[in-house]
């Protein structure tokens, strides 16, 4: 789908005066954008702005998923074909958004908006976007390391001509390889991962005493544009933006892009990462409590458990006030079974390996389900004290597994029975 809408992508780029390819944040059936550039308020009875075309980290989220498939399923043939043409032309984009400040002596990102879509720029100007949005820059340090995975693999492949035909140069790789170490991520004094920068001059905002005065303040943009106000003011989000980032990756793999970024990103900052941000969001996207379950899990397990059952509620109880009548939302839907089998069990894919990291909230006694992993298809019982694989018939070639970082070979018909420690 993506990989089709490819050249319309690179004609946006062009079009905005960039490189590469850049994705639409609401496409049409052909790749055309059809962001609006309007928004009813039907507190103030009044058009405003909307501003979510500058979310160009969609790009990132469609590289990361291309990246994912060529973990789970070895798939190189369609990684050199598809994966490896986009993958590309969005490192091409995000790179020509890329500028160096000499005063501060790294690359930056500006003008664009994170996936907390409340703060659409600043509030002390009338251009659009925020700089340095650190959920996007980091995602994009990502994505120019796994550029660099993806020539050397084509290259011991034998599939060369593939970066001659997308005219992938020495040049052109080694500027990604710089912004991997030079993009510019803010951090507030405490060691919290600033959301952008000019996030600390922000104003701090009392989110109890406007959810007693209205109750559902998930749109609280919309609440205080009717009350003369607006939301770019203040210290608040509508849903997960940097702990996006802990949804994405494990701790070690963050802390790894981070440390190569210039950051020291350990136990402590995380915690309190995570605790600051829980304390300034309003869910106001029924995707946000799964991602905020997610990252709760490893240090607050009863936190992450309530968040989970309320993420399952949304159309079950249509507890977001009558939005299920438009539509089921899928995303969410599909975000409680993700915790399920990837959080709760720390599941992940990673250097040709899969890994599995369990910790189960104490509500939850057993997990069970197939997995389909690199043509195998292996069954998994979880519980607090072990992890049971089991391979079906399969593929001769053996999988790599590791539990709590003890590897296992498994091939065809084999089993282990792990415990955990």
């Amino acid at each position: 789908y993506r990989f089709h809408r490819l050249p319309k992508a690179i004609e946006l780029a062009r079009e905005a005066g960039h490189q590469g390819a850049m994705f639409p944040w609401q496409s049409g059936s052909d790749g055309r954008d059809e962001t609006p550039t309007q928004l009813f308020n039907p507190r103030s009875g009044k058009w405003i702005p909307d501003r979510s075309r500058y979310q160009r980290h969609v790009g990132l989220a469609i590289t990361y998923n291309f990246w994912k498939h060529f973990q789970a399923t070895g798939d190189t043939d369609h990684l050199a074909r598809e994966g490896a043409a986009v993958m590309i032309e969005v490192a091409r984009f995000f790179s020509s958004l890329a500028t160096f400040d000499e005063d501060l002596g790294r690359n930056r990102i500006r003008g664009v908006m994170g996936p907390d879509e409340f703060h659409d720029g600043y509030p002390w100007s009338d251009d659009p976007g925020i700089d340095d949005n650190a959920y996007t820059n980091v995602m994009a340090a990502w994505l120019f390391a796994r550029v660099a995975e993806l020539v050397e693999l084509l290259e011991e492949s034998g599939r060369s001509q593939m970066l001659e035909s997308l005219a992938v140069t020495t040049e052109e790789l080694d500027r990604f390889d710089d912004l991997t170490r030079t993009l510019h991520v803010p951090v507030l004094d405490d060691g919290v991962v600033a959301q952008f920068e000019g996030y600390d001059k922000l104003d701090p905002i009392d989110l109890g005493a406007y959810s007693k005065k209205y109750g559902n303040i998930g749109r609280l943009d919309l609440i205080l544009d009717g009350e003369g106000d607006s939301v770019r003011r203040y210290q608040v989000a509508k849903q997960a933006d940097v702990l996006m980032l802990l949804y994405l990756f494990s701790a070690e793999e963050l802390r790894m892009i981070l440390e190569r970024l210039g950051l020291d990103f350990q136990a402590d900052a995380i915690r309190r990462t995570v605790a600051f941000y829980s304390h300034r969001v309003v869910h106001g996207s029924s995707l946000s409590r799964v991602v905020h379950a997610w990252v709760n899990a490893r240090e607050n397990r009863r936190e992450s458990w309530r968040l989970y059952r309320k993420a399952l509620s949304i159309d079950v109880q249509d507890s977001q006030g009558g939005t299920t009548r438009e539509g089921i939302h899928l995303g969410a839907m599909g975000g409680t079974a993700d915790i399920l089998t990837r959080c709760y069990t720390g599941l992940e894919v990673r250097a040709d390996a899969l890994w599995l990291n369990p910790r189960l909230p104490r509500e939850l006694e057993q997990l069970a389900f197939p997995l389909e992993y690199r043509g195998h298809i292996l069954h998994l019982e979880i519980d607090h004290k072990y992890v049971v694989v089991d391979a079906r018939d399969g593929p001769s070639t053996p999988s790599t597994i590791l539990v709590q970082s003890h590897p296992y070979t498994l091939g065809p018909g084999g089993y282990f029975r792990h415990e955990l420690l």
